[in-house]
């Protein structure tokens, strides 16, 4: 467990907040996204670049600079990725 100790204007005692660990908890990491990996899914979906893009919230070009491998998808780009494949292979199934 994690103590947190919040200061107080007053002087006062501050309260002691209890936080549970959760990084032992936490889902392993998913696999990367490749430049092939990102284009494949972007193949099965039947997007373009373009259409990709406008799903994920960012530009054209950067869908781009994933697929040729300049850049990787990191973060929320990464999150958004699998929850587009995800999304989308649920409608599949």
């Amino acid at each position: 467990m994690v103590v947190l100790e919040r200061p107080t204007a007053n002087g006062q005692q501050p309260p002691s907040y209890t936080l549970p660990r959760i990084l032992p908890r936490m889902a392993k990491p998913r696999e990367a996204w490749t430049a092939e990996r990102i284009a494949e899914l972007r193949a099965e979906l039947g997007l373009t670049q373009a259409d990709m893009a406008e799903e994920l919230g960012v530009r054209q070009q950067t869908v781009s600079e994933w697929e040729t491998g300049r850049y990787e998808p990191r973060g929320a780009s990464a999150r958004m990725l699998q929850h587009l494949a995800e999304t989308r292979q649920a409608y599949d199934e």
